[in-house]
């Protein structure tokens, strides 16, 4: 049954790959993989969980003394029904919720006239230079933000200003490449970064350490990418983006409060991370806060605004319509399967083979970058974490080879390329990163053309960074 997990895997991967050549949504096939999968993983785990998750095993059943005396395989079937199950959906959702409230945070800024603000800053038209201009802002806010957000703001701000979808694609993908970049070098702008951190892998060392890399992964892309552009952005492309079905509602609007409402969104969007440094909670727990209290501003704005059609107010409530579901689906078919995959100890069995045959810590970091290129990042860093506990620097006199553990201690080599490779790694494929994900929903990008024209650009970039990262070591 391990065989038919990995082949169903793959040949939903497959199906998602084509999905504008057999014309059938990528979210219906993701959904059908997430939930096979756990099918088969429900019969499988009685032969596998005891080797996988024995100690979670063990404590849900003497925590559960009325299993004690049931057959094996029933507190198998409960522990995956009432444990394991609802624990990656808990997961999940945190993911998905945090997904929704952004999105939604962004359209209301959007469909206000907010980002037109900041188009009007952009004053250059030369496609090469804005480029690079994007992707200096998108490596930056994505180390404050996290790279989640970052891509979603970062794509409705091209479209106001560029019409032409498949340069929008190209823009867009070296977005994904800016974001994943630029929260590889920040401790709160990556998930995985969150994780290492949160677990005590890493501290605010790892800025200085990996800034350089970073930002090496990202110019070599742009760089190689420039050459894709030619000309200038026309200036009825421009007016014509920006010429929305809700231009009447900006006309009543008085500039003030659709500026209010930029700054308010935005707000909430960059003091996400401090919400959670100070509470400890979630991260969706801060934007839903912050979605409620926004929808409150912008009920009571519209309530002052009698003279205004009813049918023109963009209310949080009509706004919730234009939010693309099918994308937040799609999220949650993908990492279904990926915690079935996880949670039949196959993730794990991928690690400790690269473990026993990538002896060096940089190979082995550089692999599960690669590897973060197909399945999420997320359960492989947590697999790394769990295969190499964070060492005490005493402890290392006591062992058989002290030079080679010290690369596992706080800070040390192999969390902070770790955490490098499985944020930049991400980018190869466009399914690789939450990022890339969220863009190939958003602009309904078809796998295909990411993997002919972006993929070997990315590669180029994650593996510039590694070897940047490498030579930074080896000088310093």
């Amino acid at each position: 049954m391990i065989y038919a997990m990995i082949l169903l895997f793959i040949a939903g991967y497959f199906f998602i790959a084509m999905e504008h050549t057999i014309k059938v949504n990528k979210a219906s096939v993701a959904l059908l993989i997430g939930t096979l999968l756990w099918v088969i993983y429900v019969y499988l785990a009685p032969s596998t969980v005891l080797s996988v998750s024995p100690d979670a095993f063990n404590h849900y059943i003497h925590s559960h003394p009325e299993l004690q005396h049931h057959a094996f395989g029933i507190q198998v079937r409960h522990f995956v029904i009432d444990h394991q199950i609802l624990e990656s959906i808990g997961d999940i959702s945190e993911m998905l919720f945090f997904l929704l409230a952004a999105m939604t945070i962004v359209e209301l800024i959007d469909v206000h006239g907010g980002f037109t603000y900041i188009t009007e800053k952009i004053t250059t038209r030369k496609k090469r230079r804005l480029l690079w201009l994007i992707s200096f802002i998108t490596f930056f806010m994505s180390a404050v933000l996290d790279n989640l957000t970052t891509t979603i703001v970062m794509i409705m701000l091209t479209r106001r200003i560029i019409r032409e979808p498949r340069e929008r694609w190209l823009f867009g993908s070296i977005i994904v490449i800016a974001a994943n970049s630029g929260g590889a070098w920040s401790p709160i702008g990556d998930v995985t970064t969150i994780m290492l951190w949160v677990k005590g892998n890493i501290t605010a060392s790892i800025i200085p350490q990996l800034f350089f890399p970073s930002l090496v992964s990202m110019i070599a892309p742009v760089f190689v990418a420039q050459f894709l552009l030619k000309g200038n952005i026309q200036e009825e492309e421009i007016s014509q983006t920006e010429e929305k079905e809700n231009s009447e509602l900006l006309l009543h609007m008085q500039k003030k409060d659709r500026l209010g409402i930029l700054i308010f969104g935005v707000s909430i969007l960059v003091l996400s991370p401090v919400f959670k440094g100070v509470t400890h909670l979630p991260p969706f727990i801060g934007l839903l806060l912050g979605v409620s209290l926004l929808w409150i501003y912008t009920e009571i704005l519209y309530n002052q605004k009698n003279q205004l059609n009813e049918n023109l107010k963009l209310r949080v409530s009509k706004v919730l319509g234009r939010i693309d579901f099918s994308t937040l689906m799609f999220f949650l078919g993908i990492l279904l399967a990926v915690d079935a995959l996880q949670s039949a100890g196959i993730l794990q069995q991928s690690s400790a083979f690269m473990a026993q045959h990538l002896p060096n810590v940089y190979a082995q970091a550089y692999a599960i970058g690669l590897l973060s290129a197909i399945v999420d990042n997320v359960p492989l860093v947590a697999a790394a974490i769990g295969m190499y506990p964070v060492l005490d620097p005493a402890a290392l006199s006591t062992m058989a080879d002290p030079v080679f553990m010290q690369n596992f201690v706080e800070d040390g080599v192999f969390w902070h390329f770790l955490a490098y490779c499985a944020g930049v790694g991400g980018s190869i494929l466009i399914i690789g990163s939450a990022a890339g994900v969220v863009f190939m929903g958003l602009e309904k990008v078809p796998f295909g053309w990411y993997l002919k024209r972006i993929s070997l650009i990315a590669l180029i970039g994650y593996t510039f960074g590694a070897g940047a990262y490498i030579l930074q070591q080896a000088i310093f």
